[in-house]
C-alpha cells in the first residue's frame, strides 16, 4: 500500500483495533503508547540488549568491570598470556561502553523529542515506526492510528502514567505479540526511524523535519495498530481531524542505529524452544516496563514496618515473602531464648535481608543490652552481597527513626583485599602480601627507620599511627571497597584501622576463618562480647570447614623448607648473641612466668594464635627445655628428624594421637607437654629475632602447628601417613596428615562463648543431622519450604537413556561406553529445547576431563557446539574466570552457552546461573567423596563410634547436599525459573532423593522419577511453554506469595497459616 500526503478516505483494514476509554488518550497517553512499543520493538528486535533500566545496571557492570581490568593490568607479577587476554577484553569493554552509552543517549534524546511533539501538537493521529536501512526499504514498519474526541485534545501537561494508561500499554503489548510481531528477525544492518503526520506548523526543527515525499513501496504491507476512544455510552466518538490536505510527515532526526550489533552476535534464543510463535506469556518474561525508561526501580515504594510480638521490625521492601516472615518469627524466638538456631531457608527467598531486619530491629527495640552481629560468609563476594542488603536496610532505618538508628558496620578480609599499598599489593600472594606489610610496619622495623631514613615504611600506616584515637570510621555501612576509598581519601591504611574498629562496629561481616580458625579467631574475635549474635551463612559445609581449620598436612617438602628455616633462625641467633644477648636473656626471664605474660604486641607485631586454643596453658611456665632459644630449635631439629623417618615408609600407617606422641617421646625425647608449647614458642622466637618475612617461614609454621595439636588433643584425631597417593601408586609422594574427625572442636568455642549462633542455609537437609555432627543442642530448628504462584522448579530424575540402557556415575558403570553416549546425547537434545544458559556438573575434575574427552572423539562435542558455545572451569582461578565471563557474555548476546563445572568446586559453592544464565542444570552422577580415602574412612569410622552415625548414611548426606547445592546455582530468586536434571539411576531409590532439601522434593513429582532422555525432552517443553505463560506475582485463590503491610496486620490477627496457604 502506498502512504501519500492528501490520500483518500476509503476504510482501511486494521490488524489490531484496540477500544479504550476517553480519559486513557491524553497526551500523556499518546506518548506513553508510542513509547511502550517503541521499546517492544527495538527488544524484540535486538537493537536493546536489554530492558532499558537493566541496561543502566549492565553499564554500570561495564565501568566496574574496566577499572578492576586496570587495576589488574597494573600489578608486576601478571603473566603475559593472562595480560594479553586481559588488554584483549579491556578493548572489548571500552567498545561496549562507548555503544551503549550512544544507545541510551539516542533513546532519552527520541523521548524528549516525542514529548515535545506532543506538547506542540497534541492531536496526532499517526505515528509511523520503521525498522530498515531507509524510510523508503522498510523490512518492518508499525503504523499506530489515533481516534482523537475534542475532550481529550486538552493536554494535561504532565507525562506521568497512570493505571489506565499502564493497562492500556500491556494490552497493546500482548496484542502485538498474539499477531506474532517480533517472531521474525531481520537480516543486514537496520535503523528505527519515526515518522509523524501533523500540521505544517510544527517547529521543532532540532528534532523533527518536513518529509513530504513519503511512501512505501508498493509491495511493503505495514503492520497497523488503532486506538479508539469510546465515550460512556460505548460509542466510538466521531475522529477528531486536522484537515488531512493540512497534514505533512514529519521525520525525527534522532534515529536509532544497529549499535549493539557486537553485543548481539548470533542469533538471539527464543523464548520458546519449540518454532512457535511467541505467546503473551512473553510479558511475563520481558516486562511491560521495557517501554523506555519506566523503571519500577526508581518508583517510590512504601516500605514495611511491622511488630513480632515486642520488635518493630523494619523491612526495606514493600513486599514480604510468607517464609521471611515466618524466618524471621523463628529467629527471633531463639534471640529471646537467648540460644542457637538452625534455619534451612529455600534459596532465592530473602534469607539475608530477613536475618539482618530481625537482628538489627532486635538490637534498636532494645537500646539498654545492644547486641552485636557477627555476620560470617564463605566467599569475599558473598560479604559484599550481605553489606550492599545491609546499605539498603540502615538508609531505610535512618529515615524513620533518624539518628539513633545509626550504626557502624563492616567487612573484615585479608591485607590483599584491603591494602591499598602498590607496593604491597605487588606481591604475588596473600602470605607474600602479608610478609610485604609487616617488613614495613613492624614496630622494630620503623625504630630502625627513625635512625636509618633509608629504610622503607608505609605511609599509609604512619598517617594512620599519627592520627592515633583519631583515626575512627563515622557511623555507616562499609565494604570492602569503601573502606579501601575511605582510606586513601584519609591517607590511613583501611586494614589496620577495620581492625581497629571491629571493637566498636555494631556489624560486622567477615570470613567463617576468623571465627573457626583457632589461629585467626585468637587475633581478631578475641574481643567480642558474648551477647554477639553469631550468623553462619551458607553453612551447608560447616562441618568441613571445621575439620580443615584443625587438620594438618606435611610433606617432604615442607620438612626440607623447615631445615632451611631452621638454619636461618640459628643464624639470627648466633647474631643476636654478638650484638643484642640481652634480648635473648628477656625472652628466657618472660618464657619463665609464662607465655601470657609477654605483654601485649601491637597490631602489626601480632601473629597467628595457638591453634589449640586452651588459655590455661598459656599461663604456665614454658617447659625448661626449650626456653633458650638454641634449645628450642635442637627440639624442633629431632622433630623434623623423627617426621623424616615416619615419612620414609613403603605402607600405609594410621595411629591416634596418644600413641603418636609416646613414640615420639621414646625415639626423639620429646615430651607432650613441649609440643604443647611449640607454636607459641616458635611465635615468641620470631618476635625476639625481629623477623618480619613470615611467609618464607611457613613449613617451620606448620610443623609446629602439628607438634601443638598433636599434643594438645587425645580424641578426635588420626595420623595417617601414606607413602603415595591411591590415584596415582607409580608416583612417590608421603604425607603425613594430621586429621581431625571431630567438626565439633572447632566450633564448640563458638557455641560456649556466644549467647546466640545462627546456622543457617538453602541446603541443610537432612536438618537433625546437623546437632548431632557440630555436638550442640538448638532451642529452635526448622525447615521453611517456598511459597510460589507458579511451579517455577522442575526437578528430574533421568535413569536412563534413549535407547533405555541405565545411566550411573557407579565405579562399575561410569567408564561404559553406553553411558558416556546416553549422557552426550541427553545434552544433545537438551540444548537444542532449552534456550540460553545450560550448567552441567560432574561428579569429578577427571571425571569430567575423561567424558568431554570421548565426546570429542565421538562429534558429541561438535553436535553440542553447533547450538551452543562451550566452556569450562578449570583449576586455574584465572582461567575459570574468564571462562564464567565469556559464558555470560554469549548468554547475554542471545548465542547461549553451556558451562562445564565439578561438584565441590569452586563455581558450585559460590556463583549464581540465575535468570536467563541457567535455565536447566544438569548434576552428571551422584556426587560422593573418594570412598577409599583412608582419612575419609578414618572420620566414618569415628562419627560411627562417637556420634552413632552410619557410613552409608553420612555419605549419602554429604553427597545429596553437594547435589543440591549444584542444582541450587539456577534458581536465585522466585521469578526465576529453571530445570535440574539428576542424571544417575540411583536418585530413583527413596533413601537418596529423601536427602534432598524440602524446596526441591516438593517439586519433584512421582512422574519424573524414572525419565528416559526422550521424555525428560517432553517434560522440558512443556515447562518452557508454561513458564512463558503470564501469572500473578502476589497470589491467587488463597497462595498468597507477596505479602503487604495489611496482610501481616490480618495474619497478627488470624495466624500465619491462614494467609498463607
Amino acid at each position: 500500500m502506498e502512504m501519500e500526503e492528501g490520500e483518500g478516505s476509503t476504510e482501511e483494514k486494521y490488524d489490531v483495533d484496540i477500544a479504550t476509554t476517553a480519559s486513557s488518550l491524553g497526551g500523556s497517553g499518546v506518548f506513553h503508547i508510542i513509547n511502550d512499543i517503541l521499546g517492544f520493538v527495538l527488544y524484540m528486535y535486538q537493537q536493546i540488549p536489554s530492558v532499558l533500566q537493566d541496561m543502566s545496571l549492565d553499564f554500570d557492570g561495564l565501568q566496574t568491570e574496566f577499572t578492576d581490568l586496570e587495576a589488574n593490568l597494573t600489578q608486576p607479577d601478571v603473566k603475559p598470556l593472562v595480560r594479553r587476554k586481559l588488554l584483549s577484553r579491556k578493548r572489548e569493554v571500552k567498545h561496549e561502553i562507548k555503544k551503549m552509552q550512544k544507545l541510551m543517549t539516542t533513546i532519552s534524546t527520541l523521548r524528549s523529542a516525542l514529548q515535545l511533539l506532543i506538547r506542540e501538537a497534541p492531536g496526532v493521529q499517526r505515528v509511523v515506526l520503521i525498522l530498515g536501512g531507509s524510510p523508503l526499504r522498510p523490512q518492518k514498519a508499525y503504523e499506530l492510528f489515533f481516534t482523537h474526541s475534542v475532550d481529550v485534545l486538552r493536554f494535561e501537561g504532565d507525562f506521568s502514567k497512570n493505571k489506565a494508561t499502564e493497562a492500556l500499554s500491556k494490552k497493546t503489548i500482548r496484542a502485538l505479540i498474539s499477531t506474532g510481531a517480533g517472531s521474525t528477525s531481520c537480516p543486514g544492518p537496520m535503523r528505527l526511524f519515526i515518522l509523524v503526520q501533523a500540521p505544517p506548523s510544527l517547529n521543532l526543527p532540532q528534532h523533527f523535519l518536513p518529509k513530504r515525499d513519503f511512501r512505501y513501496n508498493r509491495k511493503f504491507v505495514p503492520l497497523k495498530l488503532r486506538f479508539k476512544c469510546k465515550t460512556q455510552d460505548n460509542e466510538t466518538n466521531p475522529p477528531f481531524n486536522y484537515d488531512t490536505n493540512d497534514l505533512i510527515w514529519f521525520q525525527c532526526r534522532h534515529l536509532v542505529n544497529n549499535t549493539q550489533a557486537s553485543i548481539l552476535a548470533g542469533n538471539r534464543s527464543t523464548l520458546l524452544s519449540a518454532p512457535t510463535p511467541i505467546s503473551p506469556g512473553f510479558l511475563s518474561a520481558v516486562p511491560i516496563s521495557i517501554c523506555l525508561g519506566h523503571s519500577t526501580r526508581g518508583r517510590r515504594r512504601k516500605k514495611m514496618i511491622f511488630k513480632i510480638e515486642d520488635v518493630t521490625v523494619y523491612f526495606p521492601y514493600d513486599n514480604i515473602y510468607p517464609e521471611q516472615y515466618e524466618y524471621m518469627v523463628e529467629l527471633k524466638r531463639a534471640l529471646d531464648a537467648k540460644g542457637h538456631c538452625l534455619l534451612e531457608m529455600p534459596t532465592g527467598t530473602g534469607k539475608t535481608i530477613a536475618l539482618l531486619s530481625l537482628i538489627t530491629s532486635y538490637r534498636l527495640s532494645r537500646p539498654d543490652s545492644p547486641i552485636k552481629l557477627v555476620y560470617c560468609t564463605r566467599t569475599v563476594h558473598e560479604m559484599e552481597k550481605t553489606l550492599g542488603e545491609l546499605k539498603i536496610l540502615h538508609d531505610y532505618q535512618v529515615t524513620h527513626l533518624g539518628a539513633q538508628a545509626k550504626i557502624l558496620a563492616l567487612g573484615l578480609s585479608s591485607r590483599k583485599n584491603l591494602c591499598v599499598n602498590p607496593k604491597v599489593l605487588a606481591a604475588e600472594n596473600r602470605d607474600s602480601v602479608d610478609a610485604a606489610c609487616r617488613k614495613r610496619t613492624a614496630s622494630w622495623v620503623r625504630a630502625l627507620a627513625a635512625e636509618n631514613p633509608n629504610v622503607e615504611l608505609c605511609d599509609y600506616f604512619e598517617s594512620y599511627e599519627k592520627a592515633a584515637d583519631n583515626a575512627l570510621l563515622p557511623p555507616g555501612v562499609y565494604t570492602l571497597e569503601d573502606l579501601r576509598a575511605f582510606g586513601k581519601n584519609r591517607g590511613w591504611c583501611p586494614y589496620f584501622l577495620a581492625r581497629h574498629m571491629v571493637q566498636f562496629a555494631n556489624v560486622i561481616v567477615y570470613s567463617y576463618q576468623y571465627l573457626l580458625d583457632p589461629k585467626v579467631a585468637g587475633i581478631i574475635s578475641k574481643e567480642l562480647q558474648k551477647e554477639s549474635v553469631i550468623v553462619f551463612d551458607e553453612a551447608h559445609n560447616i562441618d568441613n570447614v571445621c575439620i580443615e581449620a584443625l587438620s594438618v598436612s606435611v610433606r617432604r617438602v615442607t620438612l626440607e623448607g623447615a631445615n632451611r628455616n631452621l638454619n636461618k633462625i640459628r643464624q639470627e641467633i648466633d647474631r643476636f648473641k654478638a650484638t643484642d644477648a640481652g634480648r635473648l636473656r628477656a625472652e628466657y626471664n618472660r618464657l619463665i612466668e609464662g607465655l601470657a605474660l609477654r605483654g601485649d604486641l601491637s597490631g602489626t607485631d601480632q601473629w597467628l594464635a595457638n591453634p589449640a586454643l586452651p588459655n590455661d596453658i598459656l599461663k604456665e611456665a614454658v617447659p625448661g627445655n626449650i626456653r633458650r632459644a638454641e634449645h628450642f630449635v635442637h627440639v624442633l631439629r629431632r622433630l623434623l628428624q623423627y617426621l623424616e623417618g615416619r615419612l620414609d615408609t613403603e605402607n600405609v600407617e594410621k595411629e591416634s594421637p596418644v600413641s603418636f606422641v609416646s613414640s615420639l617421646n621414646s625415639q626423639a625425647g620429646i615430651e607432650q607437654k613441649t609440643l604443647k608449647f611449640c607454636y607459641d614458642r616458635l611465635h615468641s622466637l620470631m618476635m625476639t629475632l625481629e623477623i618480619t618475612d613470615t611467609d618464607e617461614f611457613l613449613p617451620i609454621q606448620t610443623v609446629c602447628d602439628f607438634a601443638t595439636l598433636v599434643g594438645t588433643y587425645a580424641r578426635g584425631f588420626s595420623i595417617i601417613i601414606e607413602p603415595y597417593d591411591e590415584r596415582m601408586p607409580h608416583i612417590p609422594d608421603p604425607i603425613l596428615q594430621l586429621s581431625c574427625h571431630d567438626a565439633s572442636l572447632a566450633i564448640k568455642p563458638v557455641f560456649d562463648r556466644f549467647q546466640s549462633v545462627v546456622i543457617t542455609s538453602g541446603t541443610l537437609s537432612p536438618i537433625d543431622l546437623y546437632p548431632r555432627l557440630l555436638s550442640f543442642n538448638p532451642v529452635v530448628s526448622r525447615s521453611f519450604k517456598m511459597s510460589m504462584t507458579r511451579d517455577c522448579i522442575c526437578p528430574m530424575v533421568l535413569t536412563r537413556g534413549s535407547d533405555q540402557l541405565p545411566v550411573s556415575t557407579k565405579f562399575d558403570m561410569r567408564s561404559d561406553p553406553g553411558v558416556v553416549r546416553n549422557y552426550g546425547k541427553l545434552l544433545v537434545e537438551m540444548v537444542s529445547v532449552v534456550p540460553d544458559g545450560v550448567v552441567c556438573f560432574f561428579v569429578s575434575y577427571s571425571y569430567m576431563d575423561g567424558i568431554i574427552a570421548t565426546w570429542n572423539e565421538t562429534g558429541i562435542l561438535k553436535e553440542i557446539t553447533q547450538q551452543k558455545l562451550v566452556f569450562f572451569e578449570t583449576q586455574d582461578v584465572v582461567e575459570t574466570t574468564l571462562a564464567l565471563d565469556n559464558y555470560r557474555r554469549a548468554c547475554d548476546c542471545g548465542r547461549g552457552a553451556v558451562f562445564f563445572s565439578v561438584a565441590r568446586g569452586k563455581v558450585a559453592e559460590g556463583i549464581d546461573f540465575d535468570r536467563h544464565y541457567g535455565r536447566l542444570v544438569v548434576m552428571f552422577g551422584v556426587p560422593f567423596q573418594y570412598t577409599l580415602s583412608k582419612i575419609l574412612l578414618a572420620r566414618l569410622e569415628y562419627l560411627r563410634d562417637t556420634f552413632q552415625i552410619k557410613e552409608g548414611d553420612f555419605l549419602t548426606f554429604d553427597a545429596l547436599r553437594q547435589a543440591a547445592q549444584c542444582v541450587g546455582r539456577v534458581i536465585r530468586s522466585k521469578a526465576d525459573y529453571g530445570m535440574m536434571i539428576f542424571a544417575d539411576k540411583r536418585y530413583s531409590r527413596h533413601d537418596k532423593r529423601s536427602k534432598l532439601p524440602g524446596w526441591i522434593l516438593s517439586h519433584l513429582r512421582d512422574a519424573h522419577l524414572n525419565l528416559s532422555t526422550d521424555m525428560a525432552i517432553h517434560i522440558a517443553r512443556e515447562f518452557l511453554r508454561k513458564m512463558a505463560q503470564p501469572y500473578d506475582k502476589t497470589g491467587t485463590m488463597g497462595r498468597k506469595t507477596l505479602l503487604t503491610q495489611e496482610d501481616l496486620e490480618k495474619m497478627a490477627e488470624t495466624g500465619v497459616q491462614d494467609m498463607v496457604y
